[in-house]
């Protein structure tokens, strides 16, 4: 997304957001808003409909065994594996690793170390299977109003509710956040990859595919069309936790519901300029 984000009423937004039902409702500069699935479906284009993932409900993807299926993400899937780091996958997943823990479900830390739950949205992304967003993007709020390290998510989504809402905005300080923080050439070198005849690959040789067969986009300049406003691919930290392990990758046996037009956009984005394969 890209817009004006007013941060003083986003900070009012949140102070007076609450969860009744399946709706949020706020109140800013004496309008009441509140935020149904209609209101989400104009806003966003979004249904609330997929798997609703968090860390209670992991399940909803059967079978799913976050060490193997991190190791199929993996540049090197013979690696030893301590921490679930981002430094060893390869380049799709990599940049989904950046959207999913900077975007979709930002955090206030330790964006180097996935946890379960981003390693089965990564799965579903790549797998294709519908993931019920407006659910993930409700949870995340809950946690920012829980969690002292958290800032407050999803600033153009909250403006863009109070644009609809009508909320008068006349003498407001605003920003307008275009897309930008674009992965770059420099960034691709220092994630671990180079480019040889048009084609991104892995510095380490044959270890350098993608088990999703996407494709990265660029424009002239060589930038990765995997954008997003408070993302710095160069901010990574220290891995933190050794790992358990389950018996088996994971599964949604013959489910595969379609997948919206923000999951399909996200995909599509991806999928239109050659990455080297194992």
């Amino acid at each position: 997304m890209k817009g004006n984000i007013y941060s003083d009423l986003i900070r009012v937004f949140y102070t007076n957001l609450k969860f009744e039902g399946n709706n949020l409702v706020s109140h800013v500069k004496g309008v009441d808003i509140e935020i149904t699935h209609e209101v989400w479906a104009v806003v966003t284009g979004l249904k609330y409909a997929g798997l609703r993932i968090n860390k209670g409900n992991i399940g909803v993807v059967e079978d799913f065994n976050k060490i193997q299926y991190y190791k199929i993400c993996l540049k090197n899937p013979h690696a030893l594996v301590r921490t679930c780091s981002v430094g060893g996958l390869k380049l799709n997943e990599r940049l989904l690793a950046l959207i999913v823990t900077w975007i979709l479900t930002p955090r206030g830390s330790n964006h180097f170390v996935l946890t379960e739950e981003d390693l089965v949205y990564i799965y579903c992304i790549m797998s294709k299977v519908k993931i019920n967003w407006i659910h993930i993007i409700k949870e995340q709020m809950q946690k920012s109003m829980r969690l002292s390290d958290y800032h407050y998510p999803y600033a153009i989504l909250i403006s863009k509710f109070l644009n609809y809402f009508e909320v008068n905005l006349d003498d407001e300080i605003s920003e307008l956040v275009k897309l930008t923080h674009e992965v770059n050439n420099g960034s691709l070198s220092k994630m671990g990859f180079t480019k040889i005849n048009g084609r991104w690959v892995s510095k380490d040789g044959e270890h350098g595919g993608s088990s999703s067969g996407f494709h990265v986009e660029h424009d002239e300049e060589g930038q990765k069309a995997v954008k997003g406003a408070g993302m710095n691919v160069q901010d990574e930290e220290q891995p933190a936790t050794d790992l358990g392990s389950r018996t088996s990758v994971g599964h949604q046996g013959n489910k595969t519901p379609s997948m919206s037009s923000f999951e399909s956009y996200m995909v599509n984005r991806m999928d239109s300029d050659p990455v080297g394969h194992r």
